[in-house]
């Protein structure tokens, strides 16, 4: 400033000579040369320029920045000619705006400190540079978002899935819920409302009122980057996935008639005989009450396994003298349902197909049957098991659907 100041007074000094120098030289009579020079204080008042006024944000000294802040430079009676954000050997990119400011146009990195530096022009083109320096926010945790089809898969990008699949998001760690659910951005296509369910302080869920229609196409993004989870967590990255609702396929299984019919966007495909849960119980190994009675209710198709083994040894129960016990090996065509171990399988042991219910809790079908459902069956397709006196829980599976829409959530 004291610099350009002694080039201010210079140049009014030149064109008070110029002044002088001009009344003492004019040739034209009654000529008035103060008429087109000026006196030395409107001189003056032309040549004095005022200074560029830049705003840097974030402002300078800040050590609370959030990443995903822009940075903003803008200059009052004057000109941005250029703007260099560092951070070491990185630069981060930006460009100018229509109304003249420049904006960082990237999110920048947690817990580093940033060098903004400026340079404008005056009026009167005299350039002017200005270093500020800021530090984003450094996290004590973080935490990152992945997607599931359920417990036991991951949901897979732009793959396929049934009617009953709700949209699931699994955090690291545990999150404050409310910050989490304001993340989370869904959009589908047909457009649907939708409700948050927690199964625990890390797992999601959400699920529209009615099973999805054919075609449905679900785009999930997770935005928690520069987001405070909780007292000490911030999201570590932003995250993304789509899938897509195939045919609605509906199953219902009926624990009195002993059927299983399968619907197909509401059309009648396949009717099966069946054998479900044959009642009654036992104690588990650490004192649970283990049920043979198929759940009622929805279910949601979890995943499939060529050949599977069964045993009450799963719930505890090893000793081949309690008639409890049980070891099935290789059983064909297993379609699973719940958790706790309830499948649609072949049984070509069971007699009593279409008459009677005879199973530990599982839907046991023909060779034939199994093997079509095994085939035809999506992760996420509903298996709606009717008419038996136990419900299936929230939490055994993807039991979303056993609640009303009113009271989902809660």
């Amino acid at each position: 400033m004291i610099q350009r100041r002694k080039v201010i007074v210079g140049a009014v000094g030149a064109v008070a000579a110029a002044t002088a120098a001009g009344c003492s030289t004019s040739g034209r009579k009654g000529g008035d040369a103060t008429s087109w020079v000026g006196t030395a204080a409107e001189a003056e008042q032309k040549a004095v320029v005022a200074p560029v006024r830049l705003t840097v944000t974030p402002t300078h000294g800040n050590t609370e920045v959030s990443p995903v802040k822009p940075i903003v430079v803008s200059a009052a009676d004057g000109a941005l000619q250029s703007v260099t954000v560092t951070a070491g050997k990185v630069t981060v990119e930006g460009a100018m705006q229509g109304d003249g400011t420049w904006r960082s146009t990237e999110d920048l990195g947690y817990g580093k400190k940033y060098t903004v530096t400026v340079v404008a022009a005056d009026s009167a083109g005299v350039p002017t540079t200005e270093n500020t320096t800021f530090t984003t926010i450094k996290p004590e945790n973080t935490v990152t978002a992945a997607f599931q089809a359920n417990a036991m898969l991951s949901l897979k990008k732009d793959s396929t899935y049934g009617a009953g699949q709700p949209v699931i998001v699994s955090f690291s760690r545990a999150v404050n819920k409310k910050a989490a659910e304001q993340a989370i951005e869904i959009k589908t296509s047909p457009a649907v409302t939708g409700k948050f369910y927690w199964r625990d302080d890390r797992t999601v869920h959400w699920r529209p009122a009615k099973y999805w229609t054919a075609g449905t196409r679900i785009d999930v993004s997770v935005n928690i980057f520069g987001a405070k989870l909780g007292k000490t967590t911030y999201g570590a990255k932003n995250s993304t996935t789509r899938f897509r609702i195939g045919r609605q396929l509906i199953a219902l299984s009926d624990n009195r008639t002993h059927l299983t019919k399968v619907y197909i966007d509401g059309k009648l495909v396949r009717t099966m005989k069946s054998s479900l849960g044959k009642g009654g119980g036992t104690t588990g190994s650490n004192g649970e009450r283990i049920s043979y009675w198929t759940a009622g209710g929805p279910h949601v198709v979890l995943g499939k396994k060529r050949k599977h083994t069964m045993s009450s040894a799963t719930y505890g129960i090893t000793d081949p003298e309690d008639p409890n016990y049980y070891v099935s090996e290789n059983i064909e065509f297993c379609t699973r349902i719940t958790y706790s171990g309830e499948y649609l399988h072949a049984a070509p042991w069971n007699g009593s197909l279409g008459r009677a219910n005879l199973s530990h809790g599982c839907i046991n079908l023909s060779t034939a049957d199994a093997k079509w459902v095994y085939n035809t069956f999506l992760v996420g397709d509903i298996v709606d098991v009717k008419n038996s006196p136990r419900d299936l829980p929230i939490g055994n599976g993807i039991g979303d659907w056993t609640v009303s829409f009113d009271k989902y959530g809660r």
